[in-house]
């Protein structure tokens, strides 16, 4: 199975968001210009002679756009240079409302960026000031029309649920405003709060308040009915598209298949192991310099976790996963591997089988971690 597609991470944002725990550091020019030099001797390193094939690019952060001009330029040269973008079916660049100037919209049309993820969160300027957002409601509406404009029209924006004092109206509220554009794909996650996150301080200290968990199930059913009516296809637990618009770099992960995951933090998953890339920013630069394999840690992966990551990525998926496709890769069927487990599951109405397919029930889907961890196999 070949490398499929690529993560590029650039980590930097021109502000900090209060529940983010990706790799991110606040922009500073100098600072960026040094992170490039490092990105491309990574890129070196995977990619050394002729362009890469893949099928799909995914830029993402922290906040891409939140570089400058010649420094965009400099990043979306070096890409054109190592991969084949003229024969990638996706390529994808993650921005923040407010971070899209025309010259940086002209830039990613011309180095051939055809799908844009945008961070929108929610539509109350006030909700976005208290989770640490700087961009305004006002934003969205621009970015979005420059970007049609520019024929950037495949577009695909984030929504958060579960926030900080966020009601099920506010976000039924979020909900209709997104749906107002009609666009190809919608993501929507609820708050998870994660250590070394301001959001996690504050909780500890007792000054921040999780949503109520019959609310927050709430908001998901109200997401779920709206976008479907919609028109959107749910085709994995957290994201919807109208048809032939799903998100074929996010089906890399859940398919299971290889990529090279490049920058500072980054994951990758390459033939027989996954790699994290080393974090923090001068010692990503340094060691980028030093070797161009900037790389923290290295999990050797074999036919066991090849077979669990099987069923956990590709449970989220509402095809779920397929028995044909299974017993192509593994040289076994399903039921050869997990045959009691996937019993016990069916009679708790976890999971649902056809002819062609292993899925999570509608239960299953609120049950999700519990369903995984029953696909962890004995040594």
């Amino acid at each position: 199975m070949k490398i499929s597609s690529a993560y590029i991470h650039i980590p930097f944002c021109q502000q900090i968001c209060h529940y983010c725990d990706f790799t991110k550091f606040f922009y500073n020019e100098r600072l960026a210009d040094e992170y490039l030099e490092a990105l491309e001797k990574e890129i070196n390193t995977y990619i050394p002679g002729e362009k890469a094939n893949v099928r799909t690019i995914f830029v993402g952060g922290g906040t891409p756009t939140a570089v400058n001009h010649k420094q965009l330029e400099k990043l979306l040269q070096m890409i054109d240079e190592h991969f084949d973008i003229s024969g990638c079916e996706e390529y994808t660049f993650e921005a923040n409302p407010g971070d899209l100037d025309q010259e940086k919209v002209r830039l990613l049309k011309a180095y051939g960026v055809d799908r844009i993820s945008l961070g929108v969160q929610v539509f109350d300027d006030e909700m976005l000031e208290k989770i640490g957002r700087v961009h305004k409601v006002k934003d969205v509406y621009t970015n979005i029309d420059r970007l049609l404009q520019a024929g950037l029209s495949n577009i695909s924006i984030d929504l958060m649920y579960a926030l900080p004092g966020q009601t099920v109206k506010d976000f039924e509220k979020t909900i209709d405003e997104a749906l107002q554009f009609d666009l190809p794909h919608y993501s929507s996650y609820s708050l998870q709060i994660e250590p070394k996150t301001v959001f996690y301080q504050r909780y500890k200290k007792g000054k921040l308040s999780k949503a109520k968990e019959d609310d927050e199930a709430e908001m998901y059913e109200l997401l779920q009915q709206k976008l479907t009516k919609a028109g959107a296809i749910q085709y994995e637990i957290s994201n919807f598209a109208k048809p032939g618009f799903e998100s074929k770099h996010n089906l890399t992960y859940w398919n299971n298949e290889y990529y090279f995951g490049i920058g500072a933090g980054a994951h990758g998953y390459l033939p027989g192991k996954r790699t994290i890339n080393i974090r923090p920013l001068p010692a990503y630069v340094k060691k980028a310099f030093d070797d161009g394999k900037p790389i923290l840690h290295e999990e050797p992966i074999g036919l066991k976790e090849q077979l669990e990551e099987e069923m956990f990525l590709g449970l989220r998926k509402s095809k779920g996963v397929s028995k044909e496709l299974f017993r192509e890769k593994y040289g076994k069927t399903l039921t050869d591997v997990f045959g009691r487990k996937l019993t016990d599951l069916k009679n708790r109405e976890l999971i649902a089988e056809d002819s062609e397919n292993i899925r999570l029930t509608p239960k299953g889907r609120i049950l999700g971690n519990e369903v995984f961890q029953e696909f962890l196999l004995d040594e």
